[in-house]
């Protein structure tokens, strides 16, 4: 099952939505997320370990809807017959208006990808122009790097990236 994001804003505010996982990663989550109090954070490389009742409607959102909607094919066959994938995940929920939270000096894991990829690819390019042609390389890794991640929904760089210590979490005694 899928709804829209106001369909879930309407259920929120009807009280009838009481689990709302957002399954991106945790310094995804850290740095923007939609503004809705009983969200919480379980990132999909974990949902295997989610605890939380098979016969309650458990709502999945992520950044645009793809992974939230593995996350559910995995749950469902696991069990838990009451998930319910946002269509179009924070992306729809930004574009609808509805409120977000942001942490300010954030740096967006996707934002930090482009600039990586961007850079890698241009110094390959440039390289082989003006260095040695073996440099292409670069810039062909990268490419089929971001092929395989638009048409998979996985993105090895952003796991990467991800784990560099600025896109940890601070853990509050």
């Amino acid at each position: 099952m899928q709804i829209t994001v106001q369909e879930l804003n309407e259920r929120i505010h009807q009280g009838k939505a009481s689990y709302i996982v957002d399954v991106r990663t945790s310094a995804e989550y850290a740095s923007e997320r939609p503004d809705i109090a009983m969200l919480r954070n379980h990132p999909n490389e974990f949902i295997e370990h989610l605890d939380l009742p098979r016969d309650e409607e458990i709502y999945l959102i992520c950044r645009s809807g793809r992974r939230s909607e593995l996350a559910q094919q995995y749950l469902r066959s696991h069990g838990y017959s009451n998930t319910i994938n946002i269509m179009g995940g924070l992306l729809a929920w930004r574009s609808a208006a509805l409120p977000v939270t942001k942490t300010p000096g954030m740096f967006p894991i996707m934002r930090q990808v482009h600039l990586v990829a961007g850079a890698l690819a241009l110094t390959g390019a440039l390289g082989a122009l003006f260095w040695k042609p073996e440099v292409a390389w670069l810039a062909v890794l990268v490419g089929a790097g971001l092929t395989v991640s638009g048409a998979t929904g996985f993105c090895g760089m952003a796991k990467l990236l991800g784990s560099l210590p600025w896109n940890k979490l601070e853990e509050t005694p």
